[in-house]
């Protein structure tokens, strides 16, 4: 093991955390699920971090990073939703906007241009930003203080909007990108 693989041994490591997150919330230990949702945080910053910081990044972390981060923030929705805390209408439009954009990127490679590396947009960073905040927030109301349900209506219609807004953002920017390419 070299010290550049550090980065790509923490993402392991918050793929690891799935599964016991999912257990946990399941078992309504939301406290206990809010500290593992924080340290897969903390364990993304740590190793985007040292990626950067010390050029230690491979395409392997490049694609395993968000990968991970997806897998844990899909896997909390399902599940909160499951467990009636977010409106399964919700987590569904969450899931169908990734699945958009991973088959609109799968046509555009195929049919229009390899892609080697997507980057998220900022309003795409926004939606999961919100997603976070919202399930934080819900397993924060659940486990230490109970928040005004308006506070959680607030940050279930913002996720809503950001993935709407989002989801078509990225429709419109490669639907265009593609048009413009299949005009020359």
């Amino acid at each position: 093991m070299k010290r550049s693989d550090i980065p790509n041994i923490i993402t392991v490591f918050r793929f690891l955390l799935v599964p016991p997150l999912v257990l946990l919330l399941l078992n309504h230990q939301y406290g206990t699920a809010l500290v593992v949702f924080g340290v897969a945080g903390f364990s993304d910053a740590l190793d985007g971090f040292l990626a950067k910081r010390y050029g230690w990044s491979s395409r392997m972390g490049a694609l395993m990073d968000p990968l991970a981060d997806k897998l844990l923030l899909v896997a909390s929705f399902v599940t909160l939703g499951w467990l009636g805390w977010i409106p399964l209408w919700l987590v569904a439009l969450v899931i169908l906007r990734d699945v958009v954009i991973v088959i609109g990127a799968m046509i555009y490679h195929w049919c229009v241009e390899y892609i080697d590396t997507a980057y998220p947009t900022l309003l795409s960073k926004l939606n999961t930003f919100t997603q976070i905040l919202l399930v934080m927030a819900v397993m924060f109301s659940q486990s230490v203080q109970a928040l005004p349900f308006l506070w959680i209506d607030i940050l279930l219609y913002s996720v809503l909007a950001t993935t709407i807004w989002s989801g078509l953002d990225y429709v419109w920017i490669w639907g265009r990108r593609a048009w413009f390419l299949r005009e020359k």
